[in-house]
């Protein structure tokens, strides 16, 4: 399976520099790994947000793995619904941030997906834009936690976090 870890000088989402990059779209574009990657984040949904009706989160790291979480939702006879929240509103048309949302009632509890985080902003982001469309994010389920502050912040927000991973269990495991 295809898993990428570098280590090199980056600058992440968050504006942070770093010497090492995880890179989860390699793992959730493969398709042993999003289907491995898929399964895990669904058990750890269904074990920890039993009440969760959809999942999505902000583009483009959740992309993929919302589409398999649903999918393997539907496998396992628990079918989840599935968004994408955008980066910046739709610019034609319903100029909507949030893409799936015909398939969503408001009031719906949701599960915000991501590869990996850093500080949470991209997410604590994409939760505004949830709340404000009616739906109320239970919490979060990532791939990677680099465990550079973003559980906290998370949390911090009312969320709860779980990971697939931990930068220490994947550099030093």
């Amino acid at each position: 399976m295809a898993y990428s870890h570098e280590a090199r000088e980056v600058t992440l989402a968050s504006g942070r520099k770093s010497s090492f990059y995880f890179d989860g779209k390699q793992t959730t574009l493969h398709p042993e790994g999003l289907s491995l990657v898929a399964e895990g984040m669904l058990e750890l949904v269904l074990l920890h947000f039993p009440e969760c009706q959809a999942v999505g989160g902000p583009t483009l790291g959740a992309d993929p793995l919302t589409a398999g979480v649903v999918m393997q939702s539907w496998r396992n006879s628990s079918p989840l619904h599935g968004f994408i929240v955008r980066k910046n509103p739709k610019g034609h048309g319903t100029r909507a941030w949030i893409e799936g949302a015909k398939h969503l009632r408001l009031g719906m509890r949701v599960v915000l997906l991501e590869d990996v985080i850093t500080t949470g902003g991209s997410l604590i982001r994409a939760c505004e834009k949830v709340r404000a469309a009616g739906l109320v994010p239970k919490g979060v389920v990532v791939l990677v936690d680099r465990e550079e502050g973003g559980r906290e912040a998370l949390e911090a927000e009312g969320l709860k976090v779980f990971s697939l991973f931990r930068k220490s269990e994947l550099l030093n495991g």
